[in-house]
């Protein structure tokens, strides 16, 4: 089955279109690198569409009726909306869900260390990532500390032109004939991911060294002179002391922008497209479809990359939780009714499937694959090898999804995630298939996917939008 590449289905109208949507999503991955800045940003876009906070109706002791928008926030990283429609909710919602955490490096408690004349930050890898790819790049440093006295810090340093950023050395080629010898996970292992954000000491006026000191004295000084002038300069502009590492959040990633690729400006290479780019799109169309029959919902989540644990990943009950705080403002709820709702709805577990990569041809089944240009992405099943860990669509709910997207004209593909086994990966489906509901994973294909810049189609993300709204407006089985 060979279907026509996106890119030759649209009108000139079209082009214009998937071009501005482009320089959208691309402000959209600059503005959100972490979980918490994404939050931000789908708050601020969310309240500007006529969003209006959970809690905030509850404290107003107000109803939910037709039309109603609200949405809701857990921890600074993750969110859920809702947009009530005509019909009661026990009779099933329209869902859309991805996550917006992604691949990177964290933070340690106690990470702040010289070492040779260096000051660095001592990190631990968050999610599946090649590590040799993060080192000799341009990083940098996002997110929060936050003080005993529970002030909050915010730190973005390394975006803008005239901000410093940091990196991480590798071996000159000159003496790496050793090294070129290892494995590829072990060229670089994860203890020497290690930040280097100052090479500088601390210079003392005579006042601070003291007048007639013992040249032992002097030596002590001098001892973690580097380290000492980086702690110097987080006081003076931060007011953030060496203890405070222990309650930061702090996740260091490539710096620069989002930009787009080839001289046909027909990609997107950037940071964080796994999964920000199924976060954007789903949010876009929940904030673009108006009244529905069914109760629209998009929920975008964190910690995805590590299992869905803890509180803000998918496992926990914040979703669930949410869903029966929006069925009690409706006049619906009741512990039965929340599960009758939840079991009788229709989900897209929006997520990034891998492209087809013709300088990797064999890791590929190529009539079960997903290509860029090709259109959305639907994987009946994820997994690996036998299918382990899969949330498996049954057939009757991918007729209904094919039946909406030709009804639409959306441009859509089919894919499974590599050669039978060679690998594989999961998503946020099997963990919604748990109620019962009618789960399907479908996205974006991603060239280079958990690398430190990833590539996808101008057009496959623009028809992931289209393809969002058709099944809000219409699925209903």
């Amino acid at each position: 089955m060979e279907k026509k590449n996106t890119w030759e289905t649209y009108s000139e109208e079209q082009l214009q279109e998937v071009n501005v949507f482009a320089d959208e999503y691309r402000n959209f991955l600059d503005e959100g690198k972490t979980e918490r800045e994404c939050v931000d940003v789908i708050v601020n876009m969310a309240e500007k569409a006529g969003y209006r906070e959970l809690q905030e109706v509850m404290k107003e002791g107000k109803s939910l009726k037709k039309g109603d928008k609200v949405y809701a926030v857990c921890m600074n990283k993750s969110v859920v909306l809702f947009r009530i429609g005509s019909r009661p909710m026990v009779e099933g919602m329209n869902i859309l869900g991805a996550h917006i955490d992604s691949p990177r490096l964290d933070v340690k408690q106690n990470p702040l260390y010289e070492e040779g004349g260096f000051a660095y930050l001592d990190t631990h890898y968050y999610g599946g990532v090649k590590k040799y790819q993060w080192v000799a790049l341009p990083l940098s440093l996002h997110g929060v500390i936050v003080k005993k006295d529970g002030t909050t810090v915010e730190l973005n340093i390394g975006e803008n032109e005239d901000d410093p950023v940091f990196f991480i050395s590798d071996l000159l080629i000159h003496l790496a004939s050793e090294q070129m010898e290892k494995k590829a996970s072990k060229v670089i292992e994860g203890e020497a991911l290690d930040l280097i954000i100052g090479n500088r000491p601390i210079i003392l006026d005579k006042k601070e060294k003291g007048e007639g000191k013992d040249s032992e004295s002097e030596k002590d000084q001098a001892k973690e002179a580097v380290k000492k002038g980086i702690l110097d300069i987080l006081k003076k502009e931060y007011d953030v002391e060496e203890e405070d590492f222990i309650s930061a959040e702090l996740e260091i990633v490539p710096a620069g922008k989002a930009r787009e690729a080839g001289f046909d400006r027909s990609m997107i290479l950037a940071y964080g497209q796994d999964d920000r780019v199924c976060a954007f799109t789903s949010l876009k169309a929940m904030l673009e479809v108006e009244d529905t029959e069914r109760t629209a919902c998009c929920v975008l989540v964190d910690k995805e990359e590590v299992g869905s644990v803890g509180a803000t990943g998918m496992q926990s009950r914040f979703f669930e939780n949410m869903v029966a705080e929006v069925m009690n403002l409706a006049g619906e709820y009741s512990e039965l009714n929340v599960r009758r709702a939840l079991a009788a709805s229709c989900m897209l577990s929006s997520d990034v499937s891998s492209a087809f990569d013709p300088a990797f041809a064999s890791s590929f089944d190529k009539k079960n694959v997903a290509y860029l240009g090709g259109g959305m992405v639907f994987n009946k099943f994820t997994g690996s090898r036998g299918k382990s860990g899969s949330n498996d669509a049954n057939a009757e709910y991918l007729a209904h999804i094919r039946d909406i997207f030709e009804k639409e004209n959306i441009n859509f593909q089919t894919a499974e995630l590599g050669r039978v086994d060679l690998g594989g990966g999961g998503t946020i489906a099997y963990i919604l298939a748990l109620y019962g509901m009618n789960v399907i994973d479908s996205g974006v294909a991603v060239l280079n996917m958990h690398a430190p810049f990833e590539a996808t189609s101008k057009a496959d993300v623009f028809e992931a939008k289209r393809g969002y709204v058709a099944f809000l407006k219409g699925a209903d089985l």
